[in-house]
């Protein structure tokens, strides 16, 4: 997982304990349906959608990845989610996702799937579709649904696996009455049993631990998609998918999709230079392709050879009539001239953008606040209840995503998004943003507005005429607290904003400073250096001598602004009720490893999916730490270590009940003790800003669904209208149609 992607599903508890009477989790029942509540996705799918007779047939998609992959198989830890999609367009998948974040069955595999029996056993069988085969021509069928359930279930440790969960409850798979049906029997009753076997490998990668280890790693020889694994040159960074012969669904339209792994930072570029047809790209890219595709006035301005000519000449002989020198003219003419060839560049780039849009949406993954429950202020549950309801989560999310032309709605959920079945807004149990309360609560914990400061000795003595003590607090602020103070204000200490001649702001000449109305009359002044009482709802709070002070850590990788503008609003939100950040940012590759998941931390931003399954992939999430063998502790991917055995057993009930309508309570339940632990505050559903070609069809920003890569294709001319669109000559170099 990272801080600001969303990895496969195949990707990761000191313990903060609450008392049952700390709990406040609003009542589910008897306030309408339990589906009532799940609404509908903020965010539909952008895909320009077409018919696929207006589809040309062939050509190739060039698409953008972060990566390529050091696996083709999803089920090993270091699969990422350049392996998920190319799992999804060459191997089977028995459920996938719709646009509306619901498991859905896939008919190209199955005709059917069902629990056929809950006692003594679950049982449940998958009846095949009768022509789905591999690529090798050999039927999928029983035997590579038992290869699969024996590498993952965890039984050999000789498979590096990433996970078993779901093919550890499974006793036996066997063949049913005919060479299509698959009977799967399991140990104990597993909920989310359409979780399994998607993807579904074949048996000559599943069936021993060494093909299982490296057979899959570069290569995938047996596929059963509508696409192929052509090549995976890691010198040219691409995967080529090439379409499958075999296919028995519908056709796919294009005959090949390259996955070209392109930083972030690099994407505007590939796009301009016509060596991508599809890439996700960021906020400010968005604005670059969007504006590229508006009317342009004509207004060009004079470049190149003799523009450049022209401007040095004038130029050299202002300098000369003026004193200088010829030498300092002709660097200023150099310096010119590099910047003109950046805003020529500039230009060339945006006309090559014209071609493109944007296709937006609202991916299935969400922004949380992290607070880490391990050690330090955060530890204490009031604490975190305080930072959680000094929040407003309805400006931060509006910052985000409003002026992307998306809904800004903040998350209500932990374990569901808005539209999907387990969707409903638990916040409640945490309560509505309020700086009365969230202080109460600081209060409550011993952290006391206005409290003595125990100073840090200096190793130092400090020289005479060295600056007040209020000076020092004035340059720690400046790495707190982003966009404002502690509310100090140091009688007599010059702010920083005078002229120069020793007078206050706004100072009449006699030293005093102009009065507002209402002010102190004339003497009432305190001592030089004395601190002014500030206001009692903004005063930092301190606690034992000590000031409470969050490491707020940030990555500094491209694509980070986004979390330093949500960061510098948090911090400004803090600060309003008397918590001070100190804002670091590190480095983008060590983010995780050596800041998130080894606890080194107080405040962090980053991202998770929201999944069809969340009683199984959200179970490690947000499971109670417990210690391990060699005495540390295992935290699986619960990094703001703050857990309960409540929300433990809320998962595991909902993981055992069949009951769709019983399960959603029980998830809904789990979510609102999680709000109550305040170890973690959703914030906002993650934009999907994707440029595409504009005669690129059915691919784009996917939301919730699944992409269907047999559709994807390149307009006919006919399609695009009697003149065609601005990208179609470009599209048309890429689709060879």
């Amino acid at each position: 997982m990272s801080h600001d992607g969303i990895g496969p599903r195949a990707v990761l508890r000191s313990v903060a304990f609450l008392t049952a009477g700390m709990l406040t989790v609003p009542a589910l029942a008897g306030c309408g349906s339990s589906e009532d509540q799940a609404g509908k996705p903020l965010a539909g799918a952008d895909v320009a959608g077409a018919d696929r007779s207006d589809i040309a047939g062939g050509g190739t998609l060039r698409w953008a990845v972060d990566t390529v992959p050091d696996t083709l198989n999803t089920f090993q830890a270091d699969a990422d989610t350049t392996t998920a999609r190319i799992a999804e367009a060459v191997l089977p998948s028995m459920y996938r996702t719709d646009g509306r974040g619901r498991a859905v069955r896939n008919p190209d595999y199955l005709t059917s799937a069902e629990v056929v029996d809950t006692e003594p056993k679950q049982v449940v069988v998958y009846r095949l579709a009768q022509q789905a085969v591999w690529s090798d021509g050999r039927e999928i069928g029983a035997a590579d649904f038992a290869a699969q359930w024996r590498a993952l279930s965890g039984k050999d440790t000789a498979y590096w696996t990433a996970r078993n969960a779901g093919y550890d409850r499974i006793e036996k798979v066997e063949r049913g009455k005919n060479d299509l049906e698959v009977k799967v029997t399991f140990s104990r009753p597993y909920a989310d049993w359409k979780s399994l076997f998607s993807p579904l490998y074949p048996k000559e990668v599943m069936g021993t631990p060494d093909s299982f280890n490296d057979g899959a790693r570069r290569k995938l020889k047996v596929t059963a998609g509508p696409f192929t694994v052509d090549t995976v040159d890691t010198e040219e960074d691409e995967v080529v998918l090439a379409r499958n012969p075999r296919w028995w669904g519908r056709s796919a339209k294009l005959q090949k999709i390259v996955l070209r792994a392109v930083p972030h930072d690099k994407r505007v570029s590939a796009l301009s230079d016509g060596t991508l047809d599809l890439a996700e790209i960021d906020p400010e890219a968005a604005r670059r392709v969007t504006v590229a595709a508006l009317p342009q006035d004509g207004n060009t301005p004079l470049m190149g050879p003799e523009a450049d000519r022209s401007a040095a000449d004038a130029l050299r002989s202002w300098a000369v009539a003026n004193g200088s020198d010829e030498d300092a003219a002709d660097e200023e003419i150099s310096a010119r001239k590099k910047l003109r060839k950046k805003a020529e560049k500039y230009a060339r780039q945006q006309k090559a953008l014209a071609g493109f849009e944007v296709r937006k949406s609202l991916e299935p993954a969400y922004t949380q606040l992290a607070l880490n429950g391990a050690e330090g202020p955060l530890s204490d549950e009031r604490v975190r209840r305080a930072v959680a309801r000094a929040l407003d989560r309805e400006d931060i999310a509006g910052a985000v995503l409003k002026p992307l032309g998306l809904p800004g709605e903040p998350v209500g959920s932990h374990l569901a998004l808005s539209g999907q079945a387990a969707y409903a807004d638990g916040s409640g149990a945490l309560g509505k943003p309020d700086a009365k309360e969230a202080r109460a609560l600081l209060s409550d914990a011993g952290w006391v507005p206005g409290g003595p400061v125990k100073e840090e000795k200096k190793d130092a003595k400090k020289d005479e005429g060295e600056e007040a003590a209020g000076s020092e607090a004035g340059k720690e602020e400046s790495s707190g607290s982003e966009g404002g103070g502690d509310g100090t204000y140091i009688v007599g200490e010059d702010d920083g904003k005078n002229d120069g001649d020793g007078k206050a702001p706004h100072d009449s000449g006699t030293g005093t400073g102009r009065l507002k109305q209402g002010g102190a009359p004339a003497g009432a002044y305190a001592p030089k250096g004395t601190a002014a009482p500030a206001r009692a709802d903004t005063a930092p709070v301190a606690k034992d001598g000590k000031a409470l002070v969050l490491r707020f850590v940030l990555p500094s990788g491209p694509g980070s602004r986004t979390l330093e503008t949500v960061a510098g609003r948090i911090a400004t939100m803090l600060e309003g009720i008397g918590i001070r950040t100190d804002i670091s940012k590190v480095d983008n590759d060590s983010y995780f490893k050596d800041h998130i998941a080894s606890g080194d931390f107080d405040l962090a931003l980053y991202s998770w999916p929201a999944t069809a399954f969340p009683a199984t992939d959200a179970r490690p999430v947000y499971s109670k730490p417990v210690p391990a063998a060699d005495g540390s502790l295992n935290v699986e991917q619960n990094w703001t270590r703050v857990g309960t055995d409540q929300v433990d057993q809320l998962f595991d009930q909902a993981i055992a009940t069949l009951d769709d309508s019983e399960r959603r309570d029980l998830i809904r339940k789990a979510d609102s003790r999680i709000w109550a632990a305040a170890g973690s505050i959703p914030l906002y559903q993650r934009p999907q800003l994707v440029a595409a070609r504009e005669n690129l069809a059915n691919a784009g920003a996917f939301g919730f669904a699944t992409p269907v890569y047999e559709d994807m294709g390149f307009l006919k001319k006919s399609a695009q209208g009697p003149e065609g669109s601005p990208g179609a000559k470009s599209g048309e170099s890429s689709s060879g149609s």
